[in-house]
Parts: structure tokens; C-alpha cells; sequence
């Protein structure tokens, strides 16, 4: 609103709007005759100085009647108006957020009530409400409404795919907090559209349905009435349409004007810049102790339209320990977190597996909706998407903290200024009044973490969290994870392309490739003698862990070429028979296509290959 007086036409409009609706509210007092006092003996005088507007054929004084009348003709309006924007909004959020069966029914009905003529619905009204009033009005905007709501529903089924939308689902937040919090913030801009529109329409219908004689029975005024008393005495004095018309013609045109006006208010205060003042290492770990668990993930499979994702995925995390997830993209990395979250993207499918936290089985959406936020945190690889562009770091930060602690306004803004020191934020006060386009990759990535931890989990996932980010950043935040993990007790899954990150984060790895685990085991076995070849490929990729000793390269001295992997990771549906690494490995042999290869356990490590295959050693 603020934004508003810069447009000089919308703030022309809203001054023209106020003016209307404080007469409106001080009618009685404003107006200086009576509405129904009649003078026949001044009857169609023009404009003089005891009635500025004239007088019509009755002798009732025009600017007296247009002020009264004003009353209920804006009642009209507003009846319509709000009918048309709760209804329509509430009808097309929830169609266009929960989509599905829900969207078709919904979708079914709203084509329905605009397929029925308004014109035989308001006539039928105003038969059974003889004398006009508010009640057509009503009516007009429940059957106006489904307009509202296809657009609303456009706009929520894109923004439901927005990544900060499943981020939101992964911090915890519910459904109504999320469609009220974020989806509707994105559906105000085209509403303010519809509903300046409207609101123009409005007018003129019920203006036109005063002239046609269904308004408030005479003597009453009304500004239809005075338009159709104007047009009964055109030919003798045609100044009395002047008044009335140009008050309809400027409020349903001040309508429009403020519509806009607040349109561009609405975009411009988050899209528009500010700029603001600124103020020992591990042993090796062993599989824990099933008492001990924090998380436990069974037999986890993920379905697609094209087949599975990952299939029988099963892992267990310890309170306070990091254990890593390894592969190349497109092995199902980040598919086995959002299943883990129960936030799987739409088209996506968990088909199997049982997830328990702290010895209970919260496999169920609604019991791992209770978990997630509060036991489990979400740190995803794209901050700048998984923060909503429409609110400032604090407000987004102490609406996680109020739904996950119960706290209120004030205590839970001081517990987001200091969850954004703790992730270590220069000047937090600062950057908490800024919105994500405003900040840097590293502040962005920060934030994300003070999100994690606004319901002060005891596990976090952490899909990648350094993707994008410069070197030193990188460093920073993994520092960071490491000191949260330290002072807090967190556990921590890290999704991770990085065997350094591994070798300097974590206790434990998976291994994963075309959505099997293929390997897993401590990390220290791992490094030292990797039982499958995949393993033993991703490692030798890394020339600084194969040969952490080597000098770098000298200029104009040829480095020798990195090992690569040949071939790609085969997509979902077309995952081999026997071992899906077979076409890639140069230890495959005719056993390793003939059927599927169980996991089995080789020592500290275990691994799903048939063959013993030479592992060479590597060092950290």
C-alpha cells in the first residue's frame, strides 16, 4: 500500500474510492436535505446554490439522493465482491493445490455453475426477493465466482511444483500453512485483478438493476434509481443524467485504476531491490546398535510412470553420527531422501518399505508429517529455490519456529535471529529483513540451515548442500555442518557426488548406483579396500584421494588424464537383469547378468557383487 501514491492515477483512484465510501458511512449526516423531501416547487431547476446538482421531477434534492443512495449501492458491491474472492480463491487454491480427484470434481463444478445463465438465476432470485436488496447481489457473485477460481487454480498448480513448495513440505510445514503462507501470496496478484474487474461490474449490474425497477422501491435512493429517474424527463432536462453518470462512470473507472495500482504495489515490494544497512579425526564406524537408532529405513522402493526409481533401499542412522549417500546422478540419491521425508515429487510413488524414528513407525503421511520439521531437518541443494521469494529470511524463518514450537510472534522472531547467528550469518538482524533474491549463494544456503533447524531436529538431511557454491563458501559450509553436528548432536545424511566431503564429514557411506545400494560400510573400509568395482571407480576418479601426495601440475607440463567410468548410468526401465554396473564393469562376467545380486556382507563392508574383484588400495 505504501507503493500506491507513487502512481499518481491509482492514488487518484483510492482517494476517489475513500471519499465515496466515507460519504457512504456518514450519509445521514453528510446529506444536506432529506433523500425523500420533496419541493415540487423547485422541480428540475438546474445546478444553483441550494442544490449544487439540481433537482429531479419530484423536487428532491439530487446530491442528497446520490450521497443516500450511495449506501446501498456500495453495499451491493461489497457483497458481490467478497463472495466472489473468498469463494472463488478458496475453490481454486484447493483445486489447484491438492489437484488429483479433488481438482476434477472441483474443476466439474465450477464449469457447471458458469455454464448456468446469470440472467434466469438472478431473475428467479429477484422473484422470490421481490423489491431487490442484497440478496440478488449475493447471488451474482457466487455465480461469478468460478471465473476467480480458474485463475487461482492456474496459479496454484504451478506454484505447487515450485521447489520452495517442497521444501516448505520438508521443514515441516503443513498443508494449510503452506496453501495460506506461500500458494496464496502467489495467487494475490492475478485475484487483485479479478476483483478490481469485478467490482466494476458489480456496480454497473446493480446500478442496472435499480434502473429496471429492482432496486430499492422508490422512494428510497439508489444510483440505478437516480439514473432511470434521470431518463424518464431526458427530452425536457437531460443535465439530472450528468450527475449520476459521471458518479458510476468515475467509481467503476477508480476501480480499475486501484486494482492496478495494488497489483504493481504487491509485485514491487519483494521483486523491487533494498538495499540495507548493514550491521582428532574419526575411527572406523560400525552399522549401530538397533537400540541406538535414530532413523531406519527398510526395503524402501520408489515407483515412476517409467519404473522404479530405487528399489529395496534400506539404511539405518545413529543419534549423532553422518553417514553419506555416493553415486553419480541419476542413481536415485536424492529420491531416497524426499521418500525418506514423504515430500516425493508429483508422479512419484512409494510402493514399499517401512520408515521408523526413535523406535516408531511413522511410515504413515500423517505420522511422518509429525516428524518432519521437528526430528528431521532439510537442507536441499538449491537454496535460492527452496526459499520463498515473496517473504523476508525472518518471516519465513519465524513461521517454521511458531509451527514447530508452539511459540509465539515475538519469542519465536528471537529465536530466528539467533538460529541465523548460530549458522554463523554476518549481521543477522540485516540480512533476516532481507528477501532470497537479495542475498548471496552462501547467506541463501545459511538460511536454509537456520530453516533446518527451526524445530530443532535431531537428524538432518542434507542433499548436497555445497552444489553451486565457490570454493571458500563450500569450505564454510561444511564447516559449518560439521561444528551443528558437534554442538547440537545432530546425526546428519549427507547426499554428497565429493569423496573428500565423505572422507571429511562422515562415518559411514552408501554407495548407491541405478537405485541399489551396491556398497556400504564405514568409511574408513571404504577408502581402504572398496569390495565393488563401482566403488572402486568413483574413487580412482578422484586424483586427489588416489594420489593425495602428488605435486600439481607445472605449467606447460601435460597432468595425466583422469580416470573416468565409461558408459552412463541406464535409466529407469531399463535396468539389466543381473548387476546393473554388468555393461560398465570390466570385472563382469556371464554370472553377473544371469540374476539379480544380493547384498552380502564381506567383513566391515558389504557389497553386491559376485565376483572378488582386485581392490586396490587408496589412501586419504
Amino acid at each position: 500500500m505504501r507503493t500506491v501514491p507513487r502512481r499518481p492515477l491509482a492514488a487518484a483512484g483510492a482517494c476517489w474510492l475513500l471519499l465515496v465510501t466515507v460519504v457512504a458511512v456518514f450519509a445521514p449526516w453528510i446529506a444536506p436535505y432529506g433523500s425523500e423531501d420533496t419541493d415540487l416547487g423547485v422541480a428540475l431547476t438546474g445546478p444553483g446554490r441550494a442544490h449544487p446538482l439540481g433537482v429531479d421531477p419530484l423536487g428532491r434534492d439530487e446530491l442528497s439522493r446520490l450521497i443516500v443512495g450511495s449506501r446501498v449501492t456500495l453495499a451491493g458491491v461489497g457483497i458481490a465482491l467478497a463472495v466472489f474472492v473468498v469463494v472463488g480463491v478458496a475453490a481454486g487454491l484447493v483445486a489447484g493445490y491438492l489437484g488429483g480427484r479433488t481438482d476434477r470434481v472441483l474443476t466439474r463444478v465450477l464449469d457447471l455453475v458458469l455454464a448456468i445463465p446469470a440472467v434466469l438465476v438472478l431473475l428467479a432470485v429477484l422473484s422470490l426477493a421481490p423489491g431487490g436488496g442484497l440478496v440478488p447481489m449475493l447471488a451474482f457473485g457466487v455465480l461469478s465466482a468460478p471465473v476467480s477460481a480458474r485463475v487461482v487454480r492456474a496459479t496454484s498448480l504451478q506454484v505447487r511444483e515450485e521447489l520452495y513448495i517442497a521444501a516448505a513440505r520438508a521443514f515441516g510445514l503443513s498443508a494449510v500453512q503452506i496453501v495460506l503462507r506461500h500458494v496464496l501470496r502467489r495467487v494475490v496478484n492475478p485475484t487483485i485483478v479479478q476483483a478490481a474487474i469485478f467490482a466494476g461490474t458489480a456496480l454497473i449490474v446493480q446500478t442496472g438493476l435499480a434502473f429496471l425497477g429492482f432496486g430499492p422501491r422508490p422512494p428510497a435512493p439508489s444510483w440505478g434509481g437516480s439514473v432511470q429517474d434521470a431518463s424518464e424527463v431526458i427530452n425536457r432536462d437531460p443535465w439530472l443524467l450528468y450527475p449520476c453518470g459521471l458518479v458510476i462512470a468515475l467509481t467503476v473507472l477508480a476501480f480499475g485504476l486501484v486494482g492496478d495500482g495494488l497489483r504493481d504495489a504487491s509485485a514491487g515490494r519483494w521483486a523491487t531491490e533494498r538495499y540495507l544497512p548493514s550491521r582428532s579425526r574419526r575411527g572406523a564406524a560400525a552399522e549401530p546398535d538397533a537400540a541406538a537408532v535414530l532413523l531406519s529405513v527398510r526395503d524402501l522402493t520408489v515407483d515412476a510412470p517409467v519404473g522404479p526409481l530405487i528399489q529395496d533401499v534400506s539404511f539405518d542412522i545413529a543419534p549423532g553420527e553422518a553417514l553419506a549417500l555416493v553415486g553419480e546422478s541419476g542413481c536415485g540419491k536424492s529420491i531416497t531422501a524426499l521418500a525418506t521425508l514423504g515430500v516425493l515429487p508429483a508422479g512419484l510413488r512409494r510402493v514399499s518399505g517401512t520408515i521408523t524414528v526413535d523406535g516408531k513407525d511413522v511410515t504413515d503421511p500423517a505420522r511422518l508429517a509429525a516428524v518432519r520439521g521437528r526430528r528431521i531437518g532439510y537442507v536441499c541443494q538449491e537454496p535460492m529455490t527452496a526459499l520463498d521469494p515473496t517473504f523476508t529470511v525472518h518471516a519465513q524463518l519465524a513461521e517454521a519456529v511458531r509451527h514447530h514450537r508452539g511459540v509465539g510472534r515475538a519469542e519465536a522472531g528471537e529465536i530466528a535471529n539467533t538460529l541465523l547467528a548460530q549458522v554463523r550469518i554476518p549481521d543477522p538482524t540485516a540480512v533476516a529483513a532481507r528477501y532470497p533474491h537479495q542475498l548471496s549463494g552462501g547467506l541463501a544456503q545459511r538460511a536454509c540451515l537456520a530453516l533446518a533447524l527451526a524445530g530443532d531436529p535431531a537428524l538432518l538431511i542434507a542433499d548436497e548442500p555445497t552444489t553451486a557454491l565457490d570454493v571458500r563458501v563450500q569450505a564454510e559450509i561444511l564447516a559449518l555442518l560439521h561444528t551443528l553436528r558437534r554442538d547440537r548432536g545432530l546425526a546428519v545424511l549427507l547426499i554428497t557426488h565429493d569423496w573428500g566431503v565423505v572422507a571429511d564429514q562422515c562415518d559411514r557411506a552408501i554407495v548407491l548406483y541405478a537405485g541399489q545400494i551396491v556398497e556400504t560400510g564405514p568409511v574408513e573400509d571404504l577408502f581402504r579396500g572398496p569390495r565393488h568395482p563401482y566403488t572402486q571407480g568413483l574413487l580412482a576418479a578422484s586424483r586427489s584421494l588416489a594420489d593425495p601426495d602428488a605435486a600439481p601440475p607445472r605449467i606447460g607440463v601435460a597432468a595425466p588424464p583422469l580416470v573416468t567410468i565409461p558408459g552412463v548410468v541406464p535409466p529407469p526401465g531399463h535396468w539389466p537383469t543381473g548387476c546393473r554396473f554388468a555393461d560398465r564393469c570390466p570385472h563382469a562376467a556371464p554370472a553377473c547378468r544371469a540374476e539379480p545380486i544380493e547384498l552380502h556382507r564381506d567383513g566391515p563392508l558389504a557389497s553386491r557383487c559376485v565376483l572378488s574383484a582386485p581392490a586396490p588400495t587408496t589412501t586419504r
